[in-house]
This record gives structure tokens, C-alpha cells and sequence, in this order.
């Protein structure tokens, strides 16, 4: 079952939130920082020989940054804190769609939290600009049928507070 309204207002599974950003089916969650890749990653089996790639900023200037076509890290604002019972998905809104940019999210696992990343794909050959604090993409909560066994505990527990 996906998560409606009400329970996700009465839930606090996101701080800070604004009312506009409360949806019929989940919650847009906005654009804090965006990152180009410097370097590639290594990903294995059992994390033994993860490399996550290196980023640097691309800041906003005049509360706008403009990007050409390309793949970047972005942090989203929220701060998520999700519940034994939960899960959640995220989607790139609509109009990110309609722009030709993509927004590629994992699970969000229950007892995640932090302030989580995605990766935004530029496919538009003229790029596309955002304003700080964009809405770009729209969070999804779904209950599970019942508790988790285990809780999220890896390590990205807690990032980018």
C-alpha cells in the first residue's frame, strides 16, 4: 500500500517540509547540491573493492546553475528517516521528464536515514537549468506488510546531514 497524506504528514518520515510539497501519492523532494563526476568507480560482489567515484561541486550562481549534457550527482534537502515498516521509491517528476533530464534513485531501505543521493541524467542536447531548491523529484512510501527482520545499517546511514 502506498503511503497517502495524511499519514505521511501525521508520520514525519521527512523534516523540514513544506506544504506544497505534500503530493496526492508521496512528496517532492528538492535540489540541494549537484556534483560532476571527476574519476570512474569500482563497484564488486561484497564491497571489499568499492571505489565511489570523486566528485566536485558545480555551484549555483544567482540561485541558477545550468548544466550540459551529462551525468551528476545531486543531493537532495530532505532529511529522510524511514520506519521499520516502510519503504520508499523515488521518481523524477514529470516535468524533469518533459525537459529530457532523468532521475535515477535506489530503494531507500527500512531504517535508512540521511539527506539521500540520485543521479540526474542530462539527455537534452541543450542542457537545462535549476533553480536552488528545484522540486525534481517525487518520493514514493509504501507499507510494507509487516516490520522489516533487519534494519538498513550500511554506510550510508546518516549521510549528508
Amino acid at each position: 500500500m502506498i503511503l497517502p497524506k495524511q499519514h505521511l504528514e501525521e508520520a514525519k518520515l521527512i523534516e523540514g517540509l513544506h506544504s506544497s510539497q505534500f503530493q496526492p501519492c508521496g512528496i517532492d523532494i528538492t535540489l540541494k547540491e549537484v556534483y560532476g563526476f571527476k574519476n570512474a568507480g569500482v563497484i564488486d560482489f561484497d564491497n571489499k573493492e568499492r571505489k565511489i567515484s570523486e566528485v566536485e561541486p558545480i555551484h549555483f550562481e544567482n540561485d541558477k546553475v545550468t548544466l550540459k549534457p551529462g551525468a551528476y550527482k545531486v543531493v537532495f534537502n530532505e532529511y529522510v528517516k524511514i520506519p521499520q515498516d516502510v519503504a520508499a521509491l523515488c521518481l523524477p517528476r514529470s516535468s524533469l521528464l518533459r525537459c529530457g533530464v532523468g532521475l535515477n534513485c535506489a530503494v531507500w531501505d527500512p531504517g535508512y536515514e540521511g539527506r539521500s543521493e540520485a543521479l540526474l541524467v542530462v539527455h537534452n542536447i541543450h542542457g537545462i537549468s535549476f533553480k536552488r531548491n528545484a522540486k525534481i523529484g517525487q518520493m514514493i512510501f509504501i507499507k510494507l506488510a509487516e516490520g522489516a527482520s533487519a534494519l538498513y545499517e550500511g554506510k550510508y546511514k546518516g549521510e549528508n546531514k
